[in-house]
């Protein structure tokens, strides 16, 4: 019997959430959501949905101890899907952002985050070495690209501290031989599965912010991520219906961010 494959979900909105949920559970994945609505009862869906407060990180193990409770297993995959930002309250200073909103939102961005990936590396020390194991946290630009725009602020300042952590795990899991082991073993291939960590990053095709993300093909992209077999990096940008793009940074140009995120700056200056 092969072992039970679990997905938790942190961060379970109706666009990029939900669609992660449907595309794990549609290939054979038990499926929890964590959110400041979850019930701690499964739902009309068949999902595990559980309660936390991510600008408490002390919420976040609870939810890896009602996973083993509810599915006699950790989960194998962990996808960090949370996010906030908070704009400032002088327009004229961007570092006019209350002190207050910038931890809670770097708690909301990052140290969750960190925490979810700390109890799924401690939790998947139980798992069997032939089971996949994969942090997914939902990324943006902002830790290559800096883009003058005021109200993304805390978001990318969350966004950038978490790209590098999430890319520092992924190395130095590599460097003790979990990442890519499989392919130095040819005559065992199952004998052990890499851990991968992976900070997601949905693009338009010439590079610049997707803006207005597509949650199907997030739920797509971050299944492919969970079960596929390429040396695919850390970072991994992607495009709708093409998966994994690589961008060079210094080609993107950050006056059409700029032009695309002009509307809701507008309205912000306004108001």
């Amino acid at each position: 019997m092969s072992a039970t494959k679990v997905v938790i979900i942190f961060g379970a909105g109706k666009r990029v959430g939900a669609s992660v949920a449907a595309n794990f559970a549609s290939i054979g994945y038990k499926v929890a959501l964590v959110s400041r609505s979850g019930t701690g009862a499964i739902n009309e869906q068949g999902y595990l949905s559980l309660k936390a407060d991510f600008t408490d990180p002390g919420t976040v193990a609870p939810a890896f101890d009602a996973v083993q409770a509810e599915f006699n297993t950790p989960p194998n995959v962990v996808v960090y899907n949370a996010g906030a930002l908070s704009f400032p309250t002088d327009k004229t200073s961007v570092l006019s952002v209350p002190a207050d909103k910038i931890a809670s939102d770097l708690n909301i961005n990052t140290v969750s985050a960190y925490v979810a990936a700390q109890e799924a590396v401690k939790r998947w020390e139980t798992l069997p070495t032939a089971a996949k194991k994969t942090f997914i946290y939902t990324g943006n630009a902002s830790n290559e690209i800096l883009v003058p725009n005021p109200l993304w602020l805390t978001l990318g300042m969350g966004k950038s501290a978490s790209a590098f952590w999430v890319g520092l795990s992924d190395k130095l899991y590599e460097a003790k031989g979990y990442r890519w082991v499989i392919f130095l073993l040819q005559r065992d291939l199952a004998l052990m599965q890499p851990s991968r960590f992976f900070y997601a990053d949905e693009r338009r095709e010439d590079g610049t912010v997707k803006g207005n993300i597509d949650g199907p093909y997030h739920g797509e992209f971050f299944a492919h991520l969970a079960t596929q077999e390429e040396k695919l990096p850390w970072q991994a940008t992607f495009v709708k219906d093409k998966g994994y793009v690589y961008f060079d940074p210094k080609s993107v140009s950050v006056n059409k961010i700029m032009e695309l995120a002009k509307p809701m700056l507008d309205a912000w200056l306004k108001n």
